[in-house]
């Protein structure tokens, strides 16, 4: 099976430092589905030894960021809340799948889980909105 990564995606994440520095791993984005892991490293664990949520919550909000943007280019997250449900520990693969719900012409609604295996880690549900064209 082929995984395919829309072009305006492809772009994005090439120009976010961001994502290769957390080492998240871009699986496949379009038709406003996308999938992104990351193993948990030993720097992204917080004071219990568990993955700290920011971390979990990156994941999540990058998978947001490619599915609405494979749907609406120029998406950035205007509003999202997470629910954390199970620890996710060193060393751990996390998956974050990511799905479209619902769009205008200005919004999406997004929602992605996040897996560790079979295991839910946590739920991320966020707005979409278009950013406005610079001027020029």
């Amino acid at each position: 099976m082929m995984l395919v990564i829309d072009e305006f995606v492809r772009d994005m994440v090439s120009d976010d430092q961001s994502v290769e520095a957390l080492g998240v791993e871009i699986v496949s984005a379009t038709n406003g589905a996308a999938v992104a892991r990351m193993t948990v490293a030993p720097t992204a664990a917080n004071g219990h030894g568990i993955c700290h949520g920011g971390i979990v919550y990156f994941l999540a909000d990058t998978a947001f960021a490619l599915a609405a943007n494979s749907l609406m280019p120029g998406t950035a997250t205007a509003d999202a809340s997470i629910v954390y449900f199970s620890p996710a520990r060193v060393g751990e693969v996390l998956i974050a799948e990511a799905q479209v719900r619902h769009t205008t012409r200005r919004q999406s609604l997004v929602d992605v889980s996040v897996r560790s295996g079979e295991r839910l880690v946590a739920e991320y549900r966020g707005k979409g909105a278009l950013l406005p064209k610079p001027p020029g």
